[in-house]
């Protein structure tokens, strides 16, 4: 993809897509996020080559500095929400996605009833 379509893609000119390119400017998370939806990678794509000593440094990694449990995660913000996300408009026929669009809410309600009852 050349700069010029990536630009376009998230709404840059292709010498704001250069400046990224050659660490002239930061990427801040939402056009980190941007990227990796056009580039259609996950965010933690560009930091898979991070070196060990960068990762260390971060202050996530700090003394003290505790992590959410996923569970308290987003679920927008998770990675398997953007894979089911993605494959479900892989599905080209509309009436296949909303049968299992149905499928799924139906899932989603029954369990909510069974939660309700444990509950009780």
């Amino acid at each position: 993809m050349s700069q010029e379509k990536l630009g376009e893609a998230i709404g840059l000119t292709f010498q704001q897509v250069q400046k990224y390119e050659r660490g002239a400017n930061r990427v801040g998370a939402s056009r980190l996020f941007d990227l990796s939806r056009v580039l259609d990678v996950p965010v933690g794509f560009f930091f898979d080559e991070m070196p060990s000593d960068v990762a260390a440094s971060s202050p996530a990694q700090r003394p003290g500095v505790t992590q959410p449990p996923e569970q308290e995660l987003d679920p927008l913000v998770k990675r398997e929400t953007l894979e089911l996300v993605r494959a479900y408009y892989k599905i080209e026929d509309p009436s296949v996605r909303k049968r299992l669009f149905e499928m799924t809410k139906a899932l989603a309600a029954a369990a909510s009833k069974d939660s309700a009852k444990e509950d009780e």
